[in-house]
C-alpha cells in the first residue's frame, strides 16, 4: 500500500512556491494528513496519506508523519523539465515599481505568477511515496507527454524549529509585501552584516536600517493604515538579524501580496507571507530568524539569546 500519493494541476505553481525555499541542496520533506512542508492540501486536486499502520507502536510523535530529506535542486529541476523558466514570471523594472508581477496585477496590468497566462500549457504533476527509504517518485504529463522521475530519498535530520511565543508577541504588523521587499533591498547598498528592526507605539514607528563598510542607510514607515494594516506594538522594540539571511527570503516577499511581521519578547522574528494562488487558494510561508547578540553601542529593550541569526 502506498503512504502517500497527490496530484496537482500546475507543476509550474509548485515550482514557483518551492524556489521560495531554495537555500541550501537539500530540504526536508514532512508529509502529514494536512500536506506537505508549507504546500498544504488544498493545493492539490487529490491527496491521500496513510500511515502504516506499525507506526501506532512508535512513539506519538512520528505516528501520523513521514519525514525525510531530498535533493532540492533536483526536484527543482525536475519540476520544470517541460521547459518552464523564471523567466517567464521576471519582472520588468517598471512593474518592480509596483511590487513586481503581484503589484501589477493589484493595479489591474499583467497577470499574477500564478495566473494561467503566466503558468501556460498545465502540466499535472503526480507524487507518491511508497514507503520508508523509497524513492518519492514525479510523473509529470503535459501535452501528452508524461515524464516518471524517481528521487533518492534520505534520512532525515534532527531539526529543531525555532520557537515563536504567539501568546508574548511584543509586535505584530501586517503590511503589503512589495514593501517590504523593496525595503530589504534599498538597504542592501550599504552591504550591511545586519539589519536592525525597531518599532515603537509613537513615532518613528516602524524602521528598518542597516550599518556596513558603505555607510548607513534606514527607511521609516508611517503608521497610516494604508502602508500597514495591522499595527500591534505596546512598547518599542529593537532587534538586529542577518541581513544576508533575511534577504534570502526574497522571493518570497516578491510573490506573496502580504506580510505579517510577528517578533515575540526573546527577539525571536517571523516573516510569514500570504501567496495568493488563484481563485480563492492562498499558500503561507513562515521564515523565522533568531536575533544576533547586540554589538557595543547598540540600543536594545529586551535581552536577547546567545546565539547567531538563523533561519
Amino acid at each position: 500500500m502506498t503512504l502517500f500519493t497527490a496530484v496537482s494541476d500546475s507543476a509550474r505553481q509548485l515550482f514557483l512556491l518551492l524556489k521560495c525555499i531554495n537555500f541550501a541542496q537539500k530540504a526536508q520533506v514532512r508529509i502529514t494528513k494536512e500536506g506537505v512542508a508549507f504546500l498544504e492540501e488544498g493545493l492539490f486536486t487529490s491527496y491521500s496519506y496513510s500511515p502504516p499502520a506499525s507506526s501506532q507502536a512508535e512513539d506519538d510523535e512520528d505516528v501520523d508523519t513521514a519525514l525525510f530529506q531530498i535533493s532540492l535542486t533536483a526536484l527543482l529541476e525536475t519540476l520544470q523539465i517541460f521547459g518552464f523558466t523564471e523567466g517567464k514570471d521576471r519582472s520588468t523594472s517598471r512593474d518592480l515599481a509596483y511590487g513586481g508581477i503581484a503589484g501589477s496585477l493589484a493595479r489591474g496590468g499583467p497577470a499574477g505568477p500564478f495566473e494561467n497566462r503566466v503558468l501556460g500549457m498545465p502540466s499535472v504533476c503526480r507524487l507518491s511515496y511508497a514507503a520508508k527509504g523509497e524513492p518519492l517518485c514525479i510523473v509529470l504529463e503535459e501535452g501528452g507527454v508524461a515524464t516518471t522521475c524517481e528521487m533518492v530519498t534520505y534520512e532525515p535530520e534532527d531539526q529543531d524549529e525555532i520557537p515563536l511565543q504567539r501568546d508574548a508577541l511584543a509586535q505584530k504588523i501586517i503590511m503589503r509585501s512589495n514593501w517590504l521587499f523593496n525595503a530589504i533591498n534599498e538597504l542592501a547598498s550599504t552591504s550591511p552584516s545586519r539589519l536592525t528592526i525597531a518599532a515603537s507605539p509613537t513615532a518613528p514607528y516602524f524602521i528598518l536600517s542597516s550599518n556596513g563598510p558603505l555607510g548607513s542607510a534606514a527607511v521609516e514607515f508611517s503608521k497610516d493604515q494604508q502602508l500597514l494594516e495591522t499595527f500591534y506594538v505596546p512598547k518599542r522594540t529593537v532587534n538586529s538579524y542577518k541581513y544576508t539571511l533575511v534577504k534570502a527570503a526574497g522571493r518570497a516577499m516578491q510573490l506573496a501580496s502580504k506580510v505579517s511581521i510577528r517578533g515575540d519578547k526573546q527577539g525571536v522574528l517571523s516573516l510569514q507571507f500570504m501567496i495568493e494562488l488563484g481563485g480563492s487558494r492562498v499558500s503561507f510561508i513562515d521564515f523565522r530568524f533568531v536575533p544576533l547578540l547586540p554589538e557595543d553601542g547598540d540600543e536594545e529593550d529586551d535581552d536577547l539569546e546567545d546565539e547567531d541569526g538563523s533561519q
